[in-house]
């Protein structure tokens, strides 16, 4: 595959916020895009819809199945998983066992190449710093970030095993604009995130690569230089709402709080829980 060219590509969770905007953006790039997600097909897409259930792997080789049967398939954009904190066996089986049901397929069907939807979450306890690099120890702050640890693991497994070119994208705050303090810093505008995944998805040979999904903020606390690296350019600023978005803050012990920690509120006491959901509660 000559990377930069047309790609056919798989996106999961195409019918979420992220995935919307990015399956839109690949398309406007000449990218022959199918949506894989638990919803039936969205109103207004364009290529091959699949309803199905990322954690049922049998399901999952029946979508590539039908994929392989009408040309290649390209890449896998992996974007579908519960957004929010709950158990740690959901978060599990939302994150991971979608991951591998999804990379089983790949090395099935000779499939090299996924851009994984990770999360600022994954070291979301580390204490804000001015330069963040992705090196930094996993340092997850909620059983979500958790799981985003262990499904960056498994995909650097199977790019040891396998050959796979593996991107785990550490995303931000995914927002048409910023809403908080916290997210001057943390921003991914939607434009950046289609910018980003083109960039995952043709960049030569990057093996098992980690980037910070952000955009290019001047109040950023984030390494850039990784996603450079892949080719990944962001061009907007969540400086230009900084006005507002300052003057609508009332509550500084809060702003406080969140700007503590790279995962924000996530890594504040109000997200402590058992780790297992029990029947007597």
């Amino acid at each position: 595959m000559l990377y930069g060219a047309r790609m056919r590509v798989l996106v999961s969770g195409a019918a979420g916020s992220i995935g919307t905007v990015v399956c839109s953006g690949l398309v406007d790039r000449g990218h022959d895009v199918a949506g894989l997600d638990l919803v039936p097909e969205q109103e207004g897409f364009t290529g091959q819809w699949f309803t199905a259930d990322c954690a049922d792997p049998d399901a999952v080789e029946a979508v590539f199945a039908g994929l392989s049967s009408s040309g290649s398939l390209d890449a896998v954009v992996h974007l579908a998983g519960r957004p929010s904190e709950s158990s740690l066996t959901d978060e599990l089986t939302s994150h991971v066992v979608t991951t591998a049901a999804l990379l089983d397929a790949m090395v099935t069907h000779g499939v090299t190449r996924i851009v994984y939807a990770s999360s600022n979450h994954a070291v979301g306890r580390t204490p804000r710093s001015d330069l963040l690099p992705v090196e930094t120890r996993p340092r997850p702050d909620t059983f979500y970030g958790v799981a985003k640890v262990a499904a960056e693991a498994l995909l650097s497994l199977y790019a040891d095993r396998h050959g796979i070119d593996a991107v785990a994208t550490r995303i931000g705050s995914f927002l048409p604009q910023p809403e908080s303090p916290r997210a001057l810093s943390t921003w991914l505008s939607h434009d950046d995130a289609v910018r980003m995944v083109q960039a995952c998805l043709t960049a030569p040979d990057p093996g098992f690569a980690v980037l910070y999904g952000v955009s290019d903020n001047t109040r950023g606390w984030w390494d850039l230089g990784p996603g450079r690296a892949l080719g990944y350019h962001p061009e907007d600023d969540a400086e230009r709402f900084a006005e507002q978005v300052l003057a609508a803050s009332d509550d500084p012990d809060r702003d406080a709080a969140e700007a503590a920690h790279v995962g924000g509120p996530f890594a504040t006491d109000s997200f402590n829980r058992p780790a297992l959901d029990r029947a007597g509660g």
